[in-house]
């Protein structure tokens, strides 16, 4: 509510500044005067419904946060957000399903903006098999799975690296959308213990970093992959990834297929 009662013009140009961006620049990529960027943000103008959400689109704002930015120009929202069950979004959820169950025997997850567990496909919950029952009460929130240290951090065998990956890929989110909810769960995950040694720092010569956790099966190696969909409209949609893990190497592959033929 508070962010709702700033005037547009200063959500404007905090969304500018926040892409790095002058009001020449984004003035070009919109097609209007600096002089008229200038006033919108100052508030000596009053952008239109369309000039809002030109700006919104070229400042690349997530949905969410382009409803906010319309409330605050005195205009009504446009983009539902829906609950995944909705009937409305019955293609969505079937697609998503279909993709966890058909990466199976490697896991594979829907998360939220917060990232919140929202899908998860049979191969994930033999890897969970150890993590403390508070944790997998809902919301299940991925990060602290992977972090906590009550959660995957003591069985993941090169925790520093994964750790770094993690907390560089929530930054970079920080930084994109501005997230209250994303800046709080960073100030927390980041707290948590860290691994012993020296502070890592990349590879430059490695292509992935893998998620590598130890199992009564030996140690699993996997690499990530981020989907979204492409021309979102809905809010609930805009902020759904899925994440899919592929074995590194044949050892984990003939894992992950008898884990799944247990269950």
């Amino acid at each position: 509510m508070l962010q709702q009662r700033k005037p547009v013009g200063e959500h404007l140009r905090e969304w500018r500044q926040r892409r790095r961006l002058s009001q020449l620049d984004l003035a070009c990529e919109a097609e209007i005067s600096a002089r008229h960027l200038s006033f919108l943000e100052t508030g000596r103008a009053q952008p239109s419904r369309e000039m809002v959400l030109r700006l919104a689109e070229q400042l690349q704002v997530p949905l969410r946060d382009r409803n906010l930015l319309l409330v605050s120009a005195g205009y009504a929202p446009v983009f539902p957000e829906r609950p995944l069950d909705d009937p409305a979004l019955s293609p969505a959820r079937t697609a998503v399903e279909l993709i966890l169950k058909a990466h199976e025997p490697s896991p594979a997850l829907a998360i939220d903006r917060g990232w919140n567990l929202v899908l998860a496909n049979a191969a994930v919950a033999p890897l969970l098999r150890d993590v403390a029952p508070a944790l997998l009460q809902l919301p299940v929130n991925v990060f602290r799975l992977a972090l906590h240290p009550d959660g995957l951090a003591p069985r993941t065998v090169n925790l520093p690296e994964w750790r770094a990956h993690l907390l560089e890929r929530l930054r970079r989110e920080i930084e994109i959308t501005a997230d209250s909810g994303l800046i709080a769960l960073m100030d927390e995950v980041a707290a948590y213990p860290a691994p012993a040694g020296p502070r890592h720092r990349p590879d430059p010569a490695a292509v992935v970093v893998p998620f590598q956790l130890a199992t009564p099966s030996g140690v699993l190696s996997l690499v990530s992959t981020t989907t979204v969909f492409g021309t979102p409209v809905d809010v609930t949609v805009s902020e759904l990834a899925l994440e899919t893990f592929f074995p590194a190497d044949d050892a984990t592959a003939r894992a992950l297929a008898a884990a799944l033929a247990a269950t």
